[in-house]
């Protein structure tokens, strides 16, 4: 896939930042020699206090930077890729610059330096994780947000995440899966972009993407949809608030988060409530993130074996009547 992101700036400037004849590159030859622009057209002095010179020695500087990266990487040889920070800038994520040190990445093995930049390695980049931007290879957007979410912090990898996702560059859904499959091999930042990722939820309703995607994939199989977010128990001085119960049985589903290992502490939460709702006749039901994502199929065939063996209304309905009680 190639795509025009960092370069289209440089290719509209066109003539001004490759020395051509307009009006606008002779006047920044004008300024470069120090000469005063008095004899420029009164277009141009317009623009010179509208900051137009500045603007113009930016392109430049940009065009000249590309210019550098495109040279580090024919230096390096292929197989060779822009990754990291340096990704993040070409694929034009906010607030990401294109600025040495340049980040590259090659297949592990190749033992690879240059001096004043910064040279990954990996056992893999597989094809879905490339793409072409202005004639390089590059990490694709969705790659590049994972890598960089091992060095990056919450507030700018949220920055970047919600501008890849606005200019159509990756999606939620895709970005889940890469995360999944990329899981187990050594990427540290996930936990922070999965953060991240559980951040932006509130401001699109208050369900999580885990919950949305369950109840999607339940509708697209034709299943009876449940109620979410119902208090149906007590946990101590807490009320259990279920994400899923399907109203008129004992079925209740919790979904596990996204994280793939769980503390002590959450597991031993996780039991009480477990415990608190079978106290009330219900039967829950728990699905991880990688049972979600990876085996839906597996999910939706328990959820539907759940159903048919529920037990009478009356035992689920006496559950939901105790729990308003403590409410009250």
């Amino acid at each position: 896939m190639e795509r025009l992101s960092f370069c289209v700036l440089t290719q509209k400037l066109g003539s001004w930042v490759s020395g051509g004849t307009t009006l606008e590159s002779a006047a920044m030859t004008e300024f470069a020699s120090g000469q005063r622009p008095s004899g420029s057209p009164p277009a141009f002095r317009g623009r010179v206090s509208s900051g137009f010179p500045s603007r113009l020695h930016r392109s430049r500087l940009l065009s000249e930077r590309f210019g550098a990266l495109a040279a580090l990487v024919d230096d390096v040889g292929a197989p060779c890729h822009v990754a990291g920070p340096t990704a993040a800038a070409l694929h034009s994520f906010d607030g990401f610059e294109l600025a040495a040190p340049f980040h590259l990445v090659v297949p592990r093995g190749r033992f690879v330096s240059r001096v004043g930049h910064v040279i990954h390695t990996s056992t893999r980049v597989e094809p879905i994780d490339l793409e072409r931007v202005s004639g390089l290879g590059v990490t694709s957007p969705t790659r590049t947000l994972i890598d960089i979410a091992a060095c990056t912090g919450v507030a700018p990898l949220t920055a970047a995440l919600d501008s890849a996702l606005r200019d159509g560059l990756t999606s939620e859904d895709f970005l889940h899966r890469r995360i999944v499959a990329l899981r187990g091999k050594g990427r540290h930042g996930l936990p922070r972009l999965l953060d991240v990722l559980t951040g932006v939820d509130p401001s699109r309703g208050g369900h999580s993407w885990l919950e949305r995607e369950f109840l999607a994939r339940l509708s697209a199989a034709g299943m009876p949809m449940p109620d979410t977010q119902q208090v149906l128990a007590r946990r101590g001085e807490r009320v259990v608030r279920v994400d899923c119960r399907f109203p008129g049985t004992d079925v209740v589903v919790e979904l596990l988060g996204y994280r793939f290992h769980r503390s002590a502490h959450q597991m031993q939460v996780d039991a009480q409530r477990s415990n608190a709702l079978l106290l009330e006749g219900f039967r829950p039901f728990q699905f991880t993130y990688v049972d979600v994502v990876e085996h839906m199929p597996t999910v939706l065939s328990t959820v539907a074996a759940a159903l048919a063996a529920q037990v009478p209304e009356r035992r689920a309905s006496t559950g939901s009547m105790r729990a308003a009680r403590m409410l009250g």
